[in-house]
């Protein structure tokens, strides 16, 4: 395998750690079996999902299109290594403070846009909203994904042009990939309370894995683009 491509499959899987896109989800969940029939809920969590996936897409083609433009199609050493410590820099940001202190799974988010995405997400009735829905969740988490789109964005343009499209909409799938499983998990009959307890009781493994992918894609950089340049 290229070593780009499997920074966009590492990127992909670092950023499917990350826990806004699916708390979203499971308030949309929540609000919209109170209120509907499972098969309207379905499609709901169908649009936020395709909204999060299309979203990123297009984030990753952006990022694309700008570092052609700018950087002549690659990222120099230099460049990478502040991408580098960006990455680290990332990395300890979530194993300190991603999850707020206490028995819950409250992200690090102001308050003032947890409640916003919250009432979006309970006031959620068409497909249209939840496909709106889902890019808010996904603008939101920009602060951590935005380096990883970069990242993705800069070894997509080192492979064949045949690959590129290929390797946008990986990525985007690797992206949603929890979200994909959450809706399986909840049509074969896990409860929003069942996968809410396993969040609460993993959330420190799952810090601890974040954390730790944002590592080791800063170490891969190193090694593979910068050293080895």
């Amino acid at each position: 395998m290229k070593p780009e491509m499997f920074t966009v499959i590492l990127a992909g899987l670092v950023h499917a750690t990350l826990q806004l896109g699916v708390g979203t989800l499971l308030l949309l969940y929540h609000a919209s079996l109170g209120k509907h029939i499972k098969k309207r809920t379905r499609e709901l969590v169908t649009n936020y999902i395709l909204g999060n996936g299309l979203l990123t897409a297009m984030a990753v083609a952006a990022a694309c299109f700008g570092i052609f433009v700018t950087c002549n199609g690659e990222m120099n050493p230099a460049m990478l290594t502040i991408v580098v410590g960006i990455l680290l820099a990332l990395a300890v940001s979530i194993w300190a403070f991603y999850y707020r202190l206490g028995k819950s799974t409250e992200l690090w988010l102001p308050k003032s846009i947890s409640r916003y995405i919250n009432r979006r997400a309970k006031l959620t009735e068409s497909n249209t909203e939840a496909f709106g829905l889902g890019m808010l969740a996904c603008f939101a988490e920009v602060p951590f994904t935005l380096i990883l789109i970069v990242v993705t964005a800069n070894s997509i343009l080192g492979l064949p042009q045949a690959l590129q499209i290929l390797a946008v909409a990986l990525y985007a799938i690797l992206s949603v990939l929890p979200l994909i499983v959450l809706r399986i998990a909840a049509r074969k009959g896990q409860t929003v309370v069942d996968i809410q307890k396993w969040r609460i009781s993993n959330k420190n493994f799952i810090r601890i894995i974040s954390g730790t992918g944002f590592a080791v894609l800063a170490a891969f950089l190193l090694v593979f683009k910068i050293l080895g340049a």
